[in-house]
Formats: C-alpha cells, sequence, structure tokens
C-alpha cells in the first residue's frame, strides 16, 4: 500500500485555507468560465449552424471525476466512439476516439485555436489533450461530427473536428481546490488561485497531479501539470496568452489477443516487478530461436542461456504472452499569445502566435534483442522530440446580416524520430532501469531521421441572414511540404512529398421554420495531408515500398466528401435534434501489422481505394423540473470498403466489408439531478460488434457500460462553508468484463492479433472539492 501524498494533503488543505480567503475579501466560488456559454445546460445543440455541432459546458465538466478526459465527457454526443482502457480515459496508449467511422488520426483537434495535431499516441505534430490542460481548466467541448469550421487548424480533418477552449481567469479572486482517492491507491490533487481583476488585467496559475495504480499488473499513471493563463484588456481589445506543462509517466498494460485473454484471463499483465520469470522467459526464448536456427545441433552445442532449457513456465506460452516491463514517458511545454481588437466598429482582427516542445519516450522492455552484458532482455525505445511553431489570423467583417471572415494559418515543424535499445544488467536481482524515467545512453539505434513539415493554409467564408434562411460558402487552400532526412541508416524511407489543394469547399444552408424549429444542410471537401514521422505515414515503411508507392502512383492523400441534413427542435423542456449523413471517402491508406508491435518491423501500407458512409444520429435533452435533466442519443452509421486490395502477390477481399473500429450502433443515455444540496448522475454507454481485421473476420462483441456518482454540496447562504462538495462516483458501476480499445498495435487483413485492451473494471472514488 503506498503512502498517503503529499500533494494531496496539501489540496485538501487548500480547500480549508480558501474559505478564510473568501471571507477576507468578500469574493463568491469562481463563475463558470467565460468561454462556457453553456448557460447550464448540459448539451448545447447548435440552433442557428448549418451544419451538425453539439457543445459540452462547463457545467457538465466540472461533475466529472477530477481528472477525467473531456474526451469521456463528450462519448455522450451522437456519433462519437470512445474507447479506454482506463477508468479516467487519460491512459493515452489506450484513448481512442472516432466519429461516423473516421479514426482519431482523420480529425482535427485544437485548444484555443492552437492545433493539436491528431492527438495520435506517437503525435508527430502536436499532443494529447490530457497533456495539452488540465481538464478542470477547460470551458467548453466543441464536437463538429462531420463537416469541422473552415477556420480550424488542422490538416488531418477529414472527418469532423473537437474544439476546447479554456476557461478565461474570474473577474472576483478565489481559490479552487479538490482531492480525490480511489481504487487502487489512486490519488488526484488539484489547486488553482485566480487573481482577480487587477485594473483590467486577471489570470490563474493551477498545479494538477495524478497518481494512480494500475487496476491490473504493478506500476502506476504519474502525471505533473502547471497551468497558467493572463487576459489583459487594452482598450477595446485584449492579449491574452498561456503557458501550459506537463510531465506524464505511465506504466502500460499489455496489449492482448482474444486467445491471450480466452487462455490467461482478463486480468493478465506485463511480468514487473517480477524479474526472474521475465529474464527467465527471454532465455528461453533465446534458447528456442538458438535452436530454430541451429537445428539439431543445439543438444550437442553450447545453449546462449543453458540452465533455463526449452519450455516456458506456465502458463506462458510464447515469448509474447508478457514482457517485463512498458511505459510512456512525455514532457511537454505549450505556450500562445492572442492579440483581438476591433478595427472599425465592423471589422475584427485576430492575431495569435504558439510554440510546442515535447520530448517523449514509448518503452518496452524487449526479448527480442539481448543486451551487451549477457542479459537476455534490453530496453527497446521509439523516441519523440518536437519543435514547432506557428501563426494564425483573421479578419471578420459584419453589416447587414452579412458575416465575411478571411484568414490563414502557417506552422513549422521539426520533428525528430529514433528507435534506440538501452542495456540492462546480466543480473537476476532485477531490472537496472527504471521504466518511469528518461533512458539515456544507447547501446544500439535502428533509425533516428529529422522530419520537417511546412503547413500554410488559408480560408474564406461567408454567412448571409436572409430573414428566415442562413447561407454559408467557403473554402479553404492547403499546402503541406514533408521531408525525411535519416541521421543513421535505418531501412526506412526518405525523401520528399507533398499534399496540395489550394480550393476545398464548404456550402451549407439553415431554414428557421419557426424560432424553435430549424432545418440545415451542409455539403463539405477535405484532404488529409500526410504525416512525417518513422511509425505513421509514407515514411514508416521501407524505401522500396515508399518508392513502390510514389512510383505508380498510388501514393494519394486521403480525400472526403461529406453531405448532411438534419434539424433542431426546442418544445417546452426538450430540445433536440436530428441528422443524415453520406460520406464518400477516397486514397485511404492503411497500415498493416507485421509482426508483434513489440518487434517494430515497418508497417506495409496498402491504398484500400474507396471508403463509403452512410448513417443518423439523433439526441435530446429533457428537463423534467425539481432539478432533474435526461439526455440521450443514438446513432447508426454503416462504413464499408468500396474496393479489394490487389498487391503484388494476393489479393485481399475486403470489398463491402465494414471499417475496422466501426460500430454500427451507439447509444447513450444519462439521468442528472442537481439540486440545492444534492447532486449526481448515471450514465450508461452501448458500443455495438467491432471489427479489428479487414476482412472482418475478428471482431469483439458489443457491451454496455454504466457510470454513476452522487454527491452533496453546502448550499447558498452558509457563509464560508458556501461552494464546498463532496462526491462519490463509480466507472462501471456493474463490473462489466468487456473490450475497452481495440487497434493498440494496429490492425492486420486476417487472424487474431495482440492489438486488444481490456475495459477498466468496477472502481470507486471520493473527492473534496471546494470553488467548481
Amino acid at each position: 500500500m503506498r503512502r498517503p501524498n503529499l500533494f494531496l494533503l496539501a489540496s485538501v488543505a487548500s480547500i480549508a485555507i480558501c474559505p478564510a480567503l473568501a471571507i477576507a475579501q468578500d469574493v463568491a466560488p469562481v463563475d463558470a468560465a467565460a468561454a462556457d456559454e453553456s448557460g447550464g445546460e448540459i448539451v448545447v445543440y447548435g440552433f442557428g449552424e448549418t451544419r451538425q455541432v453539439q457543445t459540452v459546458g462547463a457545467d457538465d465538466l466540472k461533475l466529472l471525476t477530477p481528472g477525467t478526459s473531456p474526451l469521456k465527457a463528450i462519448s455522450k454526443l451522437p456519433g462519437v466512439n470512445f474507447q479506454s482502457g482506463d477508468a479516467f480515459g487519460a491512459y493515452e496508449w489506450s484513448t481512442r476516439i472516432s466519429l461516423r467511422g473516421f479514426s482519431q488520426s482523420q480529425l482535427g483537434f485544437t485548444l484555443d485555436g492552437v492545433p493539436l495535431g491528431d492527438m495520435s499516441y506517437g503525435n508527430h505534430n502536436g499532443l494529447h489533450i490530457s497533456r495539452a490542460i488540465i481538464s478542470e481548466n477547460l470551458g467548453t467541448v466543441t464536437v463538429s461530427q462531420g463537416a469541422g469550421n473552415l477556420a480550424t487548424a488542422s490538416t488531418s480533418n477529414l472527418g469532423g473536428t473537437l474544439q476546447f477552449t479554456s476557461r478565461d481567469p474570474s473577474a472576483d479572486a478565489d481559490i479552487a481546490a479538490s482531492g480525490t482517492y480511489g481504487s487502487d491507491d489512486t490519488y488526484r490533487g488539484f489547486v488553482r488561485v485566480d487573481s482577480g481583476d487587477l485594473g483590467g488585467v486577471r489570470g490563474y496559475l493551477s498545479y494538477g497531479y495524478l497518481n494512480a495504480g494500475k487496476w491490473r499488473g504493478e506500476g502506476e499513471q504519474v502525471q505533473h501539470q502547471v497551468n497558467a493563463k493572463v487576459v489583459a484588456d487594452l482598450g477595446d481589445g485584449k492579449i491574452t496568452g498561456f503557458v501550459n506543462f506537463s510531465d506524464r509517466r505511465e506504466n502500460d498494460y499489455q496489449d492482448m489477443s482474444l486467445g491471450m485473454i480466452a487462455r490467461l484471463g482478463n486480468r493478465w499483465d506485463n511480468f514487473a516487478p517480477d524479474w526472474q520469470t521475465a529474464y527467465r522467459v527471454a532465455a528461453v526464448g533465446a534458447n528456442q530461436a538458438w535452436l530454430a536456427a541451429n537445428g539439431s545441433a543445439f543438444p550437442q552445442s553450447p545453449q546462449p542461456f543453458p540452465t533455463f532449457g526449452l519450455a516456458y513456465p506456465a502458463p506462458v506460452q510464447s515469448l509474447d504472452d508478457a514482457y517485463y516491463d512498458a511505459a510512456g514517458v512525455r514532457r511537454d511545454w505549450l505556450g500562445g499569445i492572442t492579440f483581438e481588437t476591433p478595427i472599425t466598429n465592423n471589422v475584427h482582427a485576430k492575431l495569435q502566435g504558439y510554440y510546442h516542445n515535447n520530448e517523449g519516450q514509448g518503452l518496452w522492455w524487449t526479448p527480442y534483442v539481448a543486451s551487451p552484458t549477457g542479459a537476455p532482455i534490453s530496453v527497446r525505445t521509439t523516441e519523440y522530440n518536437i519543435s514547432r511553431m506557428g501563426a494564425l489570423g483573421n479578419i471578420v467583417w459584419e453589416m447587414d446580416g452579412n458575416r465575411l471572415e478571411v484568414g490563414g494559418w502557417y506552422e513549422g515543424n521539426d520533428f525528430r524520430n529514433a528507435r534506440r535499445f538501452y542495456s540492462l544488467a546480466n543480473t537476476l536481482a532485477g531490472s537496472s532501469r527504471d521504466s518511469l524515467k528518461f533512458q539515456r545512453n544507447p547501446f544500439a539505434t535502428s533509425w533516428d531521421v529529422d522530419f520537417s513539415t511546412e503547413t500554410a493554409q488559408y480560408y474564406v467564408m461567408d454567412t448571409l441572414e436572409l430573414g428566415q434562411l442562413t447561407l454559408s460558402g467557403g473554402w479553404k487552400g492547403v499546402r503541406v511540404i514533408n521531408r525525411a532526412t535519416p541521421r543513421v541508416a535505418g531501412g526506412l524511407a526518405s525523401g520528399r512529398i507533398q499534399t496540395k489543394d489550394w480550393f476545398l469547399p464548404q456550402a451549407g444552408a439553415l431554414y428557421k421554420i419557426t424560432d424553435d424549429v430549424e432545418v440545415f444542410a451542409n455539403y463539405t471537401e477535405n484532404m488529409r495531408s500526410y504525416a512525417s514521422a518513422a511509425t505513421a505515414g509514407p515514411f514508416a515503411t521501407t524505401q522500396a515500398g515508399f518508392n513502390a508507392l510514389v512510383s505508380s502512383n498510388r501514393l494519394k492523400p486521403e480525400t472526403s466528401q461529406t453531405y448532411e441534413v438534419g434539424g433542431r427542435l426546442r418544445a417546452g423542456a426538450f430540445q433536440g435534434s436530428i441528422a443524415g449523413y453520406y460520406v464518400d471517402f477516397n486514397n485511404r491508406i492503411q497500415g498493416i501489422s507485421s509482426g508483434p508491435g513489440i518487434v517494430g518491423n515497418p508497417v506495409i501500407l496498402q491504398n484500400v481505394g474507396k471508403v463509403r458512409s452512410v448513417g443518423g444520429e439523433i439526441a435530446g435533452t429533457y428537463t423534467m423540473g425539481n432539478g432533474f435533466i435526461a439526455t440521450a442519443s443514438y446513432s447508426y452509421n454503416d462504413s464499408t470498403y468500396r474496393n479489394n486490395v490487389v498487391t503484388p502477390t494476393a489479393t485481399v477481399l475486403i470489398k463491402d466489408k465494414t471499417t475496422v473500429d466501426s460500430p454500427k450502433h451507439i447509444a447513450s443515455g444519462e439521468l442528472a439531478y442537481d439540486g440545492e444540496m444534492f447532486f449526481g448522475r448515471i450514465g450508461a454507454n452501448y458500443m455495438s460488434k467491432r471489427y479489428f481485421t479487414y476482412t472482418n473476420d475478428q471482431s469483439v462483441s458489443g457491451r454496455v457500460v454504466v457510470d454513476a456518482s452522487v454527491g452533496v454540496k453546502v448550499p447558498e447562504g452558509m457563509g464560508f462553508l458556501t461552494g464546498f462538495a463532496l462526491e462519490a462516483s463509480a466507472t462501471n458501476l456493474f463490473d462489466k468484463d468487456y473490450i475497452g480499445t481495440i487497434g493498440s498495435n494496429g490492425f492486420g487483413n486476417s487472424g487474431d492479433n495482440q492489438t486488444l485492451l481490456i475495459g477498466a473494471p468496477q472502481q470507486f472514488f471520493v473527492t473534496l472539492r471546494r470553488g467548481f
């Protein structure tokens, strides 16, 4: 059992201290974020928009268990497929989100306008939202399921977009704090200090800490975060600046296959801290490999590890059943400054600059490469170093029902990607390296590549209001140049490629039948640029494979054309939306996994041609009165490949097969209560069968997961006690066994694959909070 965390105790202490500050300064608890325009509603359905869009506001986000990913909050929205292997939805290796059959790498993500890239685990051009900002500092999350805003700074949003907005500093000085303890010795603490208005300048400084024990196996997930934000009024304009820091270190769970789960159970994990078993399994694997290479000469020849023989210890049957350990370590700095000002009464301008620096390593204790010391295991890393900066700007002109906006975005990104190996001491006493520290002094480097990506994008969009009819239209143009320059010869592709299209149109219309009933239609074209990385995109294959794609004209950027129609309705205490869509997706590039993920073989790229998605979504919220609100959504998606894949050696029959990780049915329902003293919620999420092979011969079954929380708060008018709340929450309330994430090690054409992560079991948490 771990000792109580000192920061958690300090957080709880600060909860007790801050009422005294409140008495001294006579201030109220922190108001909702300035960015939150939800007006207390759980879901805002985008009335007035010419496309399908919904927003989850601060009033909903603040009710999540502290530290929970905002991606989990939006899983209640229609068309959102959210997966994770942990209760918080913050374990990056397992966290996945997709919209209408588009995977995470085909969506766009921004924080206060700053691009986050595709938020993938091995991100080459951004970072995950769980590192970009502390969840308590978010104001809103806006989801566009189909057609993202033309102004979105993204070159990956073939599908929808997620726009995260941070809360603005409060006009009142205050301290908000929380402390959480829960299952598997999970500690979470948070403190935020708001300065209040200091003569037109206001800001906050906040710190968050998480230490969550793994629910299977040994290890922990540790994160330190610091967020600072300042807003300064400057005449009729304002300047906003922020600096966010994150240091995240997490032990991984073992990726599983269906066969492994059946044979080993759903609590199986890596060996750590059992070094002796890991050493023995690796030694047996080395002996078996030696025998396979030398045949019958083995009994008469010296064995690599003669004392360990050829038999794995039960229940292990394979070198890949478990490794000693695996982990991810990431350190990020993200900062930006924004200047907004009116030029005339009708013209406004905005200019924004940002910088992001990242150092990261993904670690595996691999039995496939021995250490020079003689140990049968070494530490294999995939290393990431990002240094990117960019600028965004726009000018908006508004007059007589017409709004014209013109803007642009430029980014330069230098990314270094390397595969290295680190030696371990040849001893049975234990591993000589710490899995939650950055590794130094490698003994070998497989590849080390410098990538540079230059992005230039502009857009024009116009909105015209003609009585009950609103028309919107515009286009964007984008050019992305990717370059790869190896530092050492490693067998991966190098070269220069470009993605360019200066006219990607979007057009929409909205008609208000009444003030409470409206219909809309939208058409959008989009293109995804190539990834500049050694683990994703065209450069993540051999030089011969890359050259073949280029020379045969099979390397083409992925494109999409999205049609959607829908409507929105307010009727007394009810409001909701309905939408239908049709998507043509061309030149879909699939990466085929080859061998165990730990070996790190280059992916095999294949252009699967066209994908078609057809579906519908419906969502609604009913305010029942007396503090009760019910929210429900349902989505249907039929996403299929339209071509077989023809390779030089075979034809892979995937035509009319369902795309991987695309459940046909997703539904959610939630009942929330917020009274003068008590509050709570219970919600269920259903997801139907998901395939994890392109030929659909392997799948995981559907599941229903229920989460719940209940709490008590000090009501208004109780003096310094006002603002305190005590909450108990449960995730996976009925302890359902299910597969959380699929595709953790990619997807194959057919056959069982070690690419599944088991969903977290029933877990409980208790939180004491004040000020939000």
